[in-house]
């Protein structure tokens, strides 16, 4: 078999490939090949939403948090801009819970109609609100070590996000 033969099989059986792959996932090499380019600018906005900044009396920028947290990650072609705020709270879940629907009602957030009901989360237009309350098995989960000013009371993480 000659080299020119085998580089036309070889094109050809990746051919076969890309076009089994996107029947199976409705993917398209485009969609595929989709990443986190040109989302800065979205990426610095999601950064400054301010409802990340609210957080109930008592509640501080946990230590090694000090930023927010932003940035974009893509996954099979869906690209997604996010920013995220942790805080330390000495108080209960509840009173954050409370604390986040107001603020979020006031700024503009609805309830997330797909939400458990126990979930903190809310919507507004296509851009999601999360919190999610940290726990040590979470925070080993994470990456994030023993973080005991974060996992006793109500430490708890804000996260915004939208797909690109």
């Amino acid at each position: 078999m000659s080299l020119r033969t085998a580089r036309v099989r070889l094109a050809a059986l990746l051919l076969a490939a890309v076009s089994v792959v996107s029947v199976l996932t409705g993917c398209t090499l485009m969609d595929l090949a989709r990443d986190c380019g040109g989302t800065d600018a979205e990426v610095e906005e999601m950064a400054a939403l301010g409802i990340l900044d609210s957080r109930p009396d008592g509640a501080a920028v946990a230590r090694g948090f000090e930023e927010v947290d932003a940035g974009c990650w893509s996954d099979s072609g869906d690209v997604m801009v996010y920013a995220e705020r942790t805080y330390a709270f000495p108080g209960t879940r509840a009173e954050v819970a409370e604390h986040y629907r107001t603020a979020a009602r006031r700024d503009g957030w609805s309830p997330d109609p797909e939400a458990a009901p126990d979930d903190v989360s809310f919507v507004k237009g296509t851009t999601s609100l999360e919190i999610v309350f940290l726990t040590a098995e979470l925070l080993a989960e994470e990456g994030r070590g023993n973080r005991p000013g974060l996992s006793t009371g109500a430490g708890y993480s804000i996260t915004v996000g939208a797909y690109a």
